[in-house]
């Protein structure tokens, strides 16, 4: 594995060697902004290498929600070269779905020396590094014998599939392999929630009924005004044909303006922002607080809307039952509980924003029509994340630009996509097990799951679990270890095996998480396979790509599908998982499902030939919550009311039914949306002596999560680091380049400082996902930000509060050229 604190001086032939294995020379945008997106190349770059034996069409399957499709040339049965799309063209509707520097970059990934080659079973202790290799046999037996005993002892809901993203992206090859083979094995327990969008996604049915998306970003292009909250595709989804092409094209041709509120200057805010925004983190709810009660003071809100579409805002319109002032109008006047008015005053100490900007603010967002108000996931990854998600869900309701060209509902933009089938995960209408718990703490699933109930810990589908986690399939998932808050709390659940007693990883590049398995199978890419691989986000072109076998498995690797057909047949589940079908004749059903529901989709010929399909969304732009603003009565939303509810009866009633244990700062549920202080949040900030700066963690340029972290020339051309403002960094005498160490009560990374004015005050930020890296200290020098967060679930979603976290920051070594 590369040591990611390298040697920071690149030179411009490294560089420029690094650029064309990208697939063309790079360039830097013409703005402060580097995006990691090759520049325009030349013809003979763009039609690769003469001589090559055939080029194969295929797809980057990493989770950023783009899915742009590639070309691999083939020589002699090696990938000599990547190239990108070479169809569409420069309008909207037809992009050319140009990849990033991270799918560019594919050949020093399958060829990487952290491929996993052969079937590898622990010796020593877990977590201790002694292994030794065995054949796929061994494998096999072993695995299924494991299974076998856990099933008998424990029953199916011991059996745990991770959560994980490493091929998201993918179809048959996503990792829908492994979950089909459990579930015709009698099941195993559930996950709700992703890593991504937990609170978020548990706060959608209180307001909204269930996950309502907002307008495309391309129907910005209809707003006078777009206010995007902690929402940054031009790094998040860097596809040129996807959403970073379409918000730098509306850009270009309609110069929509645009406020950007995050912490950090993004650089979607460098690229197409008019105005920065800088709150401190997780006080979104604060700032909107402070918007609607100007508003409200001026009379600026859409009265109309809220009385006709909306519980809850005024005393009115609040559901039977609920206490007198418990309305959102109550909560911003100082008449419900904390008895303080939300005045921009009360916002600015808190978000540290300035409350002349705030009533400036607030009068730009409440009288420009059209407004599209939208946020990204980080707003909602936080510990009061599902409160902030329903505030901006508050605000778009406020200003009355719901359901209607060029306005939004405050989630994330919505997208029109292909309905592509997708491999069955279980044959029936639902898995055989109805157990579920969040995906983020199935670490206590191991510690002490009987005790795990459904009003403490989120259990679903019964009262509280049966039994602990005993048996773990951690497949395309790097979150064993990499991508969970403390790292310290998981090495120490999982080294005592009498909790967890198999655990087997399967991937095909040696992450941290494989460290801590059982066995451990090497796994092909999704190069070395066939599949019919569906789009991501698109705005409103949805796409399909073909899924092309490039090259022959390397090493001594299988495909899921193959391995799951072995451990099948010995189980006696064989013909229940394949259903008597290969890989091969998968992609053909899936083709054929497709096509019966969208007969305007190819046949397996025709994309194979045209390597990827193009669909414009029949209805122009996606408009969310449209039929539901037309005619509200004909289209009600899933809430009680069938309308939205800022108020949430449903809500009020779990706040007293719930139980939250010890005393934590912010760990409750309410029926507004208000504004949460919590654990090692902006206000704690203020008294902690031992640690007093904010710690967030922004999706970086060059990976997307841990996928690709531990490519060498990925990481030369974006390097980890920590953003730190020039204040902090004066009053610790820092420098930018020097290497300093980044610490917690839990723990201590090495990086590099990035001293900037594009960080707030008080604010740090540590690119997430880079691989976890102890030296022999225990200090991580990989940079692992995960290394110093806490885990602590978050109150309704027990999600991951992944940009939640008080640190410290000293200088280790001094940067000398």
């Amino acid at each position: 594995m590369t040591s990611p604190v390298i040697d920071r001086e690149v030179s411009r032939r490294s560089f420029m060697k690094w650029s064309s294995i990208a697939g063309g020379s790079a360039a830097l945008v013409a703005t402060a902004a580097h995006l990691g997106m090759p520049g325009t190349m030349s013809a003979a770059a763009a039609d690769g290498m003469e001589g090559v034996d055939g080029t194969f069409w295929n797809a980057c399957l990493a989770n950023c929600q783009s899915r742009c499709p590639l070309r691999l040339q083939v020589k002699d049965g090696t990938v000599v070269r990547v190239l990108p799309d070479n169809t569409g063209s420069d309008e909207l509707g037809d992009l050319q779905i140009r990849a990033c520097v991270r799918g560019l970059n594919q050949r020093e990934r399958i060829y990487s020396p952290d491929r996993i080659k052969k079937p590898m079973k622990r010796t020593g202790k877990r977590g201790e590094g002694k292994w030794e290799e065995i054949s796929w046999e061994e494998a096999f037996d072993t695995i299924a014998s494991n299974m076998k005993r856990v099933k008998d002892t424990y029953g199916n809901e011991a059996i745990w599939y991770h959560y994980g993203s490493g091929s998201t992206g993918g179809n048959i090859t996503k990792r829908g392999t492994w979950p089909r083979l459990l579930n015709s094995y009698g099941g195993y327990l559930g996950y709700y929630g992703d890593y991504s969008t937990a609170q978020i996604t548990a706060a959608f049915p209180y307001q909204y009924g269930g996950w309502m998306a907002s307008n495309s970003l391309e129907d910005a292009q209809n707003s006078k005004l777009q206010v995007m909250f902690g929402n940054n595709p031009l790094e998040t989804r860097m596809s040129g044909g996807g959403e970073l092409g379409v918000v730098q094209k509306i850009r270009r041709e309609h110069g929509v303006r645009t406020i950007i509120v995050d912490p950090r200057y993004s650089e979607t805010a460098v690229d197409v922002g008019d105005e920065w925004v800088p709150i401190r983190p997780g006080t979104d709810a604060a700032l909107v607080a402070g918007l609607i009660y100007v508003m409200v003071e001026e009379n600026l809100q859409d009265q109309d809307f809220l009385d006709k579409y909306c519980v809850g805002f005024d005393e009115k319109t609040l559901p039977e039952g609920a206490p007198k002032n418990s309305s959102y109008r109550a909560y911003l006047e100082g008449k419900g509980e904390d008895g303080i008015e939300k005045t921009p005053e009360w916002a600015a100490d808190i978000t540290g924003y300035p409350a002349a900007k705030i009533r400036r603010l607030a009068r730009e967002i409440a009288t420009a029509k059209p407004c599209a108000v939208t946020q990204g996931w980080g707003v909602q990854r936080h510990a009061n994340g599902e409160n902030n998600a329903r505030a901006i869900f508050t605000l778009a309701a406020a200003i009355g630009q719901i359901g209607i060209p060029g306005g939004g509902n405050g989630a994330r933009e919505g997208n029109f996509s292909i309905p592509v089938k997708a491999f069955p995960l279980f044959d029936g209408e639902a898995p055989p097990v109805a157990t579920q718990i969040s995906c983020f703490n199935w670490i206590d699933a191991i510690d002490h799951g009987p005790e795990m109930t459904d009003v403490r810990d989120g259990v679903r589908g019964k009262e509280k679990l049966d039994v602990g986690i005993k048996l773990m399939v951690v497949n395309a998932s790097n979150t064993l270890i990499n991508q969970h808050n403390d790292v310290h709390v998981t090495q120490e659940t999982l080294a005592d095996d009498t909790k967890c007693e198999f655990i087997v990883v399967i991937d095909h590049q040696w992450t941290p998480s494989c460290d801590w398995g059982d066995i451990v199978l090497p796994s092909t890419t999704n190069f070395e396979e066939n599949d019919l691989i569906p789009g991501a986000s698109c705005s409103d072109t949805g796409w399909s790509i073909w899924g092309a076998k490039a090259i022959e498995p390397l090493y001594d690797t299988k495909t899921g599908y193959d391995m799951c057909t072995e451990i099948a047949k010995r189980l006696g589940i064989e013909e229940e998982f394949t259903q008597g079908r290969t890989q091969e004749e998968w992609r053909t059903w899936l083709f054929e499902e497709t096509k019966a529901g969208f007969p305007d989709f190819p046949s397996e010929k025709e994309l194979e030939e045209m390597g990827v399909f193009r669909f414009r969304n029949p209805n122009g732009h996606f408009i969310g919550m449209k039929d539901f603003r037309e005619d509200p009565e004909a289209n009600p939303l899933m809430t009680p009311s069938g309308k939205i509810e800022i108020y949430s009866a449903p809500l009020a009633e779990m706040a007293e039914t719930w139980v939250f244990e010890g005393i934590t700062e912010g760990d409750k549920l309410t029926a507004l949306p208000e504004h949460i202080d919590t654990w090692e949040g902006a206000l704690e900030a203020r008294t902690n002596k031992d640690y007093p700066l904010q710690c967030i963690a922004h999706h970086y340029k060059g990976r997307t999560h841990s996928s690709y972290a531990n490519l060498a020339k990925n990481l030369e051309a974006h390097p980890q680091m920590v953003w730190i403002n020039p204040d902090d960094a004066e009053e610790r005498d820092i420098r930018n380049g020097d290497i300093v160490d980044v610490f917690s009560s839990r723990g201590r990374i090495r990086t590099e400082a990035r001293v900037t004015p594009r960080i707030a005050p008080g604010v740090v930020s540590i690119p997430q996902g880079a691989w976890y890296t102890p030296d022999k200290d225990g200090v991580d020098v990989g940079g692992n930000v995960n290394t110093v967060m806490k885990y602590h679930p978050s109150p309704l979603a027990k999600g991951n509060p992944g940009h939640t976290s008080l640190v410290q920051v000293e200088l280790y070594e001094r940067y000398t050229k």
